[in-house]
């Protein structure tokens, strides 16, 4: 003890008795010594680490290596190794236990023990690179696919049932029913994977459950067919719905902890004429929210959003389908301009993230909280600026365009091809073409485009035909384009993570005239790309000259 607050005084110029009060609340609460001190006193972790090793001649690492051997993980619980923040790391080349607290005695004593590593040198390292290793190392070890299935058929209908801790971790389940392991084992897989959604479907002979991953969906497990009836009964126990009731579509949520993710699924169930098909959508909780200037937005389109978000009043629409990272954008947007002299306040289906100092408001059909209600309530919470999800009917539309005429900054999405296509989509829903010409700031339309795998990233020429189709002229000086071998690290896809590509229609007093004009989409597109607006097309071309993605992702997510 003397030894620590020799430490702390020295190095952190803390006062002595900081070591003790330390010591006090591990006595009263439990705990590790080193995260007592962190919270206590606010020290950085790296620099308390590196210290205690100096002090206590002890090795310190930053990193754990990613691919450790898991033998561990049969003899020892993971709850042990989290409780006591230590993991075993052996490798070809080195064997050794990182550990949090250089003070855990006797856990690590314990732990060499169990595992037969008497003598093996601890090394300190942080929190989080220790927690990923665990993680990793478990979920790594649960029962694959092929073995839960074979122990299907010996399943105990009542094990179904059992509870789901919502604070459990998966990982930590132990339940031997084959079914809950292989829920368990679908889940955990797609959480390490990053897929936004997991679909189970039923056929004639057959069950396939599949899961999209950056927009496209892959196999992901092929269970036999008479599973398909306990598998989605254990999901919809899980979610709080009517097991009973299978020819009604149902909808709910489940709230998982996987790892150190706290991951929220909507479960949505739709009868089938071979079963219930089953959609889950995953949220990470965890994930932090992109910034504006992250959305990889090019300046000539980013300099003019940025300024439309912080207008006095009007409407900026996001359009695109399903998927197409619009919410992302509105919500960048918001987080963007959120400060303590505004009042924001939205109206959502479903909220997908919680952002401080905003007041979100969760849209509930069943007691007739619809977007146009909700709005109409919204008005009278005295806003300056408003988020709607969704435009889907003309009364949404008109309480919108009445409530931007009135004063008000108004955020919302539709699902329309392109820019110009929102203003047409508005007319078709009754709104007249003065009040949208007067009313509407700007309208972005955005696709996400796969970006290519920077692993087994290489380098071709391509054909003269598709570069003229994306509109690259054989006669400029053309860059090799680029596109991805498959490899390990992308899921042999050649892509690895997702990009926008944007086009920003502006309104301008010539672009408010052809609105009152006419309801043309194309005519309106025309004098959009006059007045100098890059298209989709035009923007995926530069980013497949820049090496980002291919250009075939860019034929697949922008038509012309």
């Amino acid at each position: 003890m003397n030894q620590l607050q020799n430490i702390l005084t020295e190095h952190f110029h803390l006062p002595p008795e900081a070591g003790e009060l330390a010591l006090e609340a591990q006595t009263e609460k439990g705990g590790q010594l080193v995260r007592i001190l962190i919270k206590q006193n606010d020290l950085d972790e790296i620099d308390l680490l590196e210290t205690l090793g100096q002090q206590l001649n002890m090795e310190v690492t930053r990193t754990l290596p990613p691919e450790i051997q898991t033998d561990f993980t049969a003899s020892i619980a993971i709850a042990f190794l989290k409780k006591n923040s230590m993991v075993p790391v052996a490798t070809q080349d080195d064997a050794y236990i990182a550990i949090n607290d250089p003070f855990s005695f006797q856990a690590l004593d314990d732990l060499r023990a169990i595992l037969g590593w008497s003598g093996v040198r601890p090394v300190l390292c942080p929190l989080a690179a220790i927690t990923t290793a665990i993680n990793f190392s478990y979920d790594m070890t649960q029962d694959s696919a092929e073995e839960v299935m074979q122990d299907i058929d010996s399943e105990d209908p009542e094990a179904l049932f059992s509870e789901i801790e919502e604070t459990g971790d998966l990982l930590d389940d132990t339940s031997d029913a084959p079914v809950i392991r292989l829920v368990n084992l679908m889940f955990s897989q797609a959480v390490r994977d990053n897929a936004s959604d997991i679909h189970i479907e039923p056929y004639q002979n057959s069950l396939k459950i599949r899961q999209r991953l950056d927009g496209i969906l892959y196999d992901m497990l092929s269970p036999p067919k008479h599973v398909q009836s306990a598998l989605i009964s254990r999901i919809k126990i899980m979610a709080n719905l009517n097991i009973a009731e299978k020819r009604l579509p149902q909808d709910g949520r489940i709230e998982l902890k996987v790892g150190n993710k706290d991951v929220d699924l909507r479960v949505s169930t739709l009868p089938t004429s071979f079963g219930e098909r089953v959609v889950l959508r995953l949220l990470d909780k965890s994930s932090v929210l992109i910034t504006l200037t992250e959305l990889g937005m090019p300046d000539d389109r980013f300099i003019p959003f940025s300024q439309q978000i912080k207008a006095a009043n009007g409407i900026v629409l996001v359009t695109g389908p399903t998927g197409s990272g619009k919410t992302t954008t509105l919500y960048a947007a918001l987080t963007s301009i959120n400060n303590t002299d505004i009042n924001i306040i939205t109206v959502e289906d479903p909220i997908e993230y919680r952002i401080s100092g905003i007041g979100q408001v969760q849209v509930n059909p069943k007691i007739d909280l619809t977007f146009a209600s909700g709005l109409r309530s919204i008005v009278r919470q005295d806003p300056d600026v408003i988020l709607i999800g969704e435009i889907r009917d003309t009364e949404t539309a008109e309480i919108a365009i009445q409530s931007a005429l009135t004063g008000h900054l108004v955020f919302s999405t539709l699902h329309t091809n392109d820019a110009a296509s929102a203003i047409t989509r508005l007319i078709d829903m009754g709104v007249e073409p003065f009040l949208l010409s007067s009313s509407i700031n700007a309208i972005l339309a955005q696709r996400l485009v796969r970006i290519i795998c920077p692993h087994c990233k290489e380098a071709y020429t391509p054909e003269k035909e598709a570069l003229l189709k994306l509109g690259i002229k054989p006669d400029e000086p053309t860059q090799l384009a680029y596109r991805g071998k498959g490899c390990a690290k992308c899921h042999h896809t050649g892509y690895k993570g997702r990009c926008g590509i944007f086009e920003l229609l502006l309104m301008d007093r010539e672009m408010k005239h052809m609105i009152l004009t006419t309801a043309n989409a194309e005519e309106i597109k025309e004098q959009a790309i006059k007045n100098g607006m890059i298209t989709l097309r035009q923007d995926g071309a530069m980013k497949v000259l820049q090496g980002i993605t291919t250009i075939e992702e860019v034929f697949r997510v922008s038509k012309e």
